[in-house]
């Protein structure tokens, strides 16, 4: 790596910064690196077209990541590009899930090891590029109801979150359809997830298996009805159970059609602005490289789940 572009936000705190010193002496022992700091997608955008020569780093959470994504996929950068993440977010889900560390200094180690791998992307029908994972249903309202708590909270004001919508869901009646298989037709549902990476809501495996680099898709549907079953899920989810529950279906594909009543959909950990009646997402096979870790160093898979973790 001769040059690298390394993007953090603006807004970071003290301790973010210290932990972005680790990493940049790490990476400065063997490039050349620029350091830039974004305030908006605006800025985002500059900087970016400022440095298109560059190998991109981003210094966040899932949310820096998305949006340096969508930026290059913008600019039709995303193919050659590649992208480092140094993981300084409250969640840090798309790391947890491919097992980059969590340590800066660590992951700056990962990145100037100079190993890439190609990596899926997921895009959606409003032309929004998915690094991580959407979903809809319960998880949505945990998200929504979690972002009151999460500047003060962090990781906790996602389980409150979870909680309270597990205790009132507010189900929605839809039809989703994958690769052309209708998986439910007009059911009431308790959650959808579509995922290119496992992990949601700082460590939680919403979609156990979700690999984006495996040239799939994972899709769960919870029918999970009845407030015992309901906290049943949840208590499930937390260990990555769920989707061994009768009511839960689990496929893979690459193309994925939800409508039905009006749902959000969370994105990368961020909300819709409006609800939709109708949403698809599409599977980008190797779109992107990224400095990941060998598949042999990332632990807590799905093989670790028995058939005794699951419902007769």
């Amino acid at each position: 790596m001769e040059h690298i572009l390394l993007i953090a936000n603006a807004s970071a705190g003290t301790h973010e910064q210290e932990a972005l010193q680790a990493a940049l002496s790490v990476l400065q022992e063997l490039s050349d690196v620029r350091i830039e700091s974004t305030k908006d997608a605006e800025d985002l955008d500059r900087v970016l077209r400022e440095n298109d020569k560059s190998s991109v780093v981003v210094a966040g959470g899932d949310g820096s990541l998305h949006a340096v994504v969508n930026a290059l996929a913008h600019q039709q950068r995303l193919d050659s590009t590649p992208l480092g993440l140094i993981p300084l977010g409250t969640g840090n889900d798309f790391a947890r899930g491919v097992g980059i560390p969590l340590d800066p200094e660590e992951a700056a180690r990962l990145i100037a090891s100079g190993r890439t791998t190609p990596t899926d992307l997921i895009v959606d029908d409003t032309g929004l590029v998915v690094t991580n994972n959407a979903h809809l249903g319960v998880g949505a309202e945990a998200s929504r109801a979690a972002q009151k708590w999460k500047p003060r909270l962090g990781r906790i004001g996602y389980a409150l979150g979870a909680l309270s919508a597990g205790y009132d869901p507010q189900f929605v009646r839809v039809t989703v359809t994958v690769d052309g298989r209708e998986v439910v037709r007009r059911r009431r549902v308790a959650q959808v997830a579509i995922g290119n990476g496992s992990n949601v809501g700082g460590g939680t495996e919403l979609i156990p298996g979700a690999d984006p680099s495996d040239g799939e898709l994972v899709v769960i549907v919870s029918r999970a009805r009845g407030i015992l079953r309901r906290f049943s899920y949840v208590a499930r989810l937390r260990r990555g159970k769920h989707h061994l529950m009768k009511e839960v279906d689990r496929t893979t594909g690459s193309h994925v059609v939800v409508e039905g009543d009006p749902f959000y959909v969370i994105t990368d950990g961020e909300i819709s602005d409006e609800p939709t009646t109708r949403r698809t997402w599409d599977l980008k096979v190797g779109a992107l490289e990224m400095y990941l870790p060998p598949k042999s160093d990332v632990a807590g898979d799905d093989a670790g789940a028995t058939a005794a973790d699951a419902d007769d």
